[in-house]
């Protein structure tokens, strides 16, 4: 196989014990200056008319068919606010994304080369995969004065496999603070299992139970600068908030789930036509 664990014990701990785990400088600066230029141009070429819009506040928003749809495909979505009541953009389509994904580590050759990385698959293989999957990418602009915000949750809702195994993969393209969006996270809070799922029926989708309350002073902060990969556990309870500052907070966002040894739900939102490639094989 040729892949070698790069995680140490001291990572792995704290990724077990917190679950979550910054890895700073994991992308060098012109890996993320290559993606955020592919993005420019594929925005660039985007037709405003084939899009949606995405809200995790409200989700109904965000499941037409477009959305359902774009498991297999490199597909854009819209920030909530970008609309005035005209129904017109506010601003140009480049201020007024809020995504594109769900296939860019796919699709995409610069996304695909940065996603298929040995760095990745070590990682994974630190964190015991056995024959892993990139099973969604995504985009994610955090726009300036209108980036929207991302309710509290858990991945493994959304991507459910028995027994669970779903990894989050955050990568900053750029610094992410307080002030512009960054991710929240509960410490330890993946502890306590999994609360609610995201369930695809034959009427559309939605979450099986109501999503509980969270104390605000439990979540923290999770500053990184360009660059640094932000590991996310299944079950760890993570938000960000509304961005209203003038900076964007562009980062590329890739969840993975095992192949081996679990199963995959069928009602996941997520349908695929075509089987992914497994990173590797143990």
């Amino acid at each position: 196989m040729g892949i070698v664990p790069n995680l140490n014990s001291d990572q792995l701990q704290f990724f077990h014990s917190h679950g979550y785990l910054v890895i700073e400088s994991f992308a060098t600066p012109d890996e993320v200056h290559a993606m955020r230029n592919r993005m420019e141009l594929l925005l660039h070429g985007f037709d405003c008319s084939t899009s949606s819009v995405f809200s995790t506040v409200n989700q109904q928003l965000s499941t037409d068919d477009y959305f359902l749809q774009s498991a297999e495909n490199i597909s854009f979505f819209f920030e909530e606010k970008a609309f005035g009541e005209n129904g017109n953009l506010k601003q140009g389509k480049e201020l007024s994304i809020n995504k594109v994904g769900h296939a860019l580590h796919e699709l995409d050759p610069v996304f695909k080369s940065f996603s298929d990385s040995e760095k990745f698959s070590g990682l994974l293989l630190s964190l015991g995969y056995k024959r892993p999957i990139a099973i969604q990418s995504m985009y994610i602009f955090k726009q300036p004065g209108i980036g929207g915000e991302v309710v509290p949750h858990q991945d493994n809702s959304f991507l459910y496999t028995e027994p669970t195994t779903c990894t989050g993969l955050w990568l900053a393209l750029e610094d992410a603070n307080t002030t512009n969006g960054c991710l929240w996270a509960i410490p330890g809070s993946h502890k306590n299992g999994l609360v609610r799922r995201f369930l695809r029926g034959d009427k559309g989708v939605y979450f099986d139970q109501p999503s509980p309350t969270y104390d605000k002073k439990d979540f923290v902060p999770i500053e990184v600068k360009a660059g640094s990969l932000v590991v996310i556990h299944g079950d760890v309870i993570h938000q960000s908030f509304e961005n209203q500052s003038p900076k964007s907070r562009h980062a590329y966002s890739l969840h993975v789930v095992d192949t081996e040894g679990c199963v995959w739900a069928q009602d996941n939102w997520i349908r695929r036509k075509v089987q992914l490639e497994p990173l590797y094989e143990t």
